[in-house]
């Protein structure tokens, strides 16, 4: 099953593949994945919150808005040196993209130089570099981008749709005004949604389409689980069902066959046979760490522990060059025939 490169999804056609009997979708997003990536390797990142607290925006998930009592402390930006040294200790531990948050509208140009330090400190240690502030200009993205920054995160979150009932303080089409500049700046795209918060099963399918049929799929995507913080106006929302949640996955692989989907929020709330079945439907990027910035996040011996049960490796800095997306294919044919040769001779 050759995967199409399309960015002219309709929602029916979403629609269709979620209403899959759950075997068959995990089978063609299995295979789709295999077109692509190595089945067997997770690519590994970890987030820090280099800024905390006391965002103006009224995004109802989340713990960092200055509208809600949470009880979270607020914190000033981060010295340099520091952000340094927990880059340090996340190599260590195996991660390959460090990515750092700060809970902003928008950065401000007083903090530009510090931004611009702490990616070219990230980078002299090896590490891939990405960054979460909020909307951009063009004039800010072309400064990271120079300093080399390697990802921009900017979540669609949700729908078009169902997004007013979600953010009221920025526009869908601020997100995607900060998406393009990203993009023309040559930087890749980090960008996804959050699911658990209310939406109808159509709205998952709109925010997939949405990131499915932007002109370049987003390089990562991270899907999040919805993680409820008391004080947020969605602490006692319904909880998704975890079959869902796996179908999201599954969707979001087939759209968008050669992104990074990453499994993101919500990993400490699933067992591990529920992290399994979303690596197999197409999963294969996480965090690392104790945490996503403001909640908590599986342990990183823990992942190292499901990883190995599950025979994954954590994959090192990605090559994107046309040779080697060839070998990853011809290793997956290959595989794909000691499997077929496996079948045939037990049945």
């Amino acid at each position: 099953m050759q995967a199409q490169i399309r960015h002219d999804w309709t929602i029916e056609e979403v629609n269709e593949l979620f209403a899959l009997p759950f075997n068959d979708l995990l089978f063609r997003a299995q295979t789709v994945h295999r077109n692509f990536f190595d089945p067997n390797q997770v690519q590994v990142s970890t987030l820090l919150s280099i800024k905390t607290g006391a965002c103006p925006e009224d995004c109802k998930y989340c713990p960092q808005s200055a509208r809600y009592d949470t009880g979270l402390e607020k914190e000033r930006l981060m010295e340099v040196e520091k952000v340094l040294e927990t880059a340090k200790q996340a190599k260590a531990t195996g991660s390959t993209r460090f990515c750092m948050g700060a809970a902003w509208r928008n950065p401000k140009e007083r903090d530009m130089p510090y931004l611009v330090k702490m990616i070219e400190g990230v980078k002299e240690l090896g590490l891939e570099t990405c960054m979460t502030l909020g909307m951009l200009t063009r004039d800010q993205a072309l400064a990271l981008k120079q300093a080399g920054l390697d990802y921009y995160n900017h979540n669609l979150d949700t729908s078009p749709e169902f997004y007013g009932e979600i953010i009221t303080t920025r526009t869908y089409q601020n997100r995607l005004d900060t998406l393009q500049n990203v993009r023309e700046a040559g930087m890749n795209v980090c960008s996804g949604g959050i699911v658990g918060m209310g939406e109808s099963a159509t709205d998952r399918s709109g925010l997939l389409m949405q990131l499915a049929n932007l002109e370049h799929h987003p390089e990562s995507v991270p899907i999040n689980m919805l993680v409820k913080v008391a004080g947020t106006p969605l602490d006692s929302v319904e909880d998704l069902d975890q079959f869902e949640f796996i179908r999201t996955i599954a969707v979001a692989r087939i759209l968008m066959p050669k992104s990074y989907v990453r499994l993101s929020a919500g990993r400490e709330a699933m067992s591990e046979q529920t992290q399994a079945l979303c690596f197999m439907a197409g999963a294969n990027s996480i965090f690392y760490g104790c945490k996503l910035l403001t909640t908590p996040n599986p342990e990183t011996d823990q992942d190292m522990l499901l990883f190995k049960k599950l025979g994954i490796n954590s994959e090192k800095t990605r090559d994107y060059s046309d040779e080697a997306h060839e070998a990853v294919l011809l290793e997956a044919v290959e595989q794909q025939e000691q499997n077929d040769l496996f079948y045939d001779a037990t049945v």
